[in-house]
């Protein structure tokens, strides 16, 4: 009953995050329709959107920072991919197990929550289950610490993107 408790409460928080995703909040109820980019005109380019490096796409713009959205794909490289949403800014990992502990594994989500380069525009979620004597896997919780370490070095890897690109490195 637990583990559908804490799926509730992703797929409630994942839902309002996607509807304040919709919000016309003034900023495209003027602008008119918008316009995105032709496979004709280079691709779809998610890292060229607002907030990120290099010029923005014209009417193309997501409401999260880049250099988080970069740091959160590296720093969670090692997981393999189950979501990823550049507009609602949720990366949703699919389960890991370590070859060292392979009774144990985990999923992470990540919200970016801002389009801007903060600490408080990142929101990481760890879910962790081992195996019990029967073989099936048994939700379990994990160190607090631990997303927040996650946090830590997203926004450390994010810092250093950020530096490379006002530096002229990128």
């Amino acid at each position: 009953m637990a583990w559908f408790r804490k799926a509730s409460l992703v797929m409630v928080s994942v839902g309002m995050i996607a509807v304040a995703g919709c919000s016309s909040m003034g900023k495209s109820a003027t602008k008119g329709p918008t316009v995105f980019q032709t496979q004709e005109e280079g691709g779809f380019n998610p890292f060229r959107l607002r907030g990120g490096a290099g010029k923005a796409a014209e009417g193309a713009a997501i409401g999260v920072n880049s250099f988080l959205w970069r740091a959160s794909l590296d720093t969670l490289s090692f997981m393999p991919l189950a979501s990823a949403d550049p507009y609602g800014g949720v990366i949703i990992t699919d389960w890991y197990t370590s070859p060292e502990k392979p009774d144990e594994r985990f999923k992470a989500t990540v919200y970016i929550l801002d389009a801007r380069l903060r600490a408080d525009g990142l929101n990481v979620a760890i879910f962790k289950q081992v195996k019990d004597a029967t073989g099936a896997w048994a939700d379990a919780a994990t160190a607090g610490q631990t997303e927040t370490d996650i946090e830590n070095a997203i926004l450390t890897r994010a810092r250093q993107l950020r530096l490379s690109t006002v530096n002229g490195k990128n």
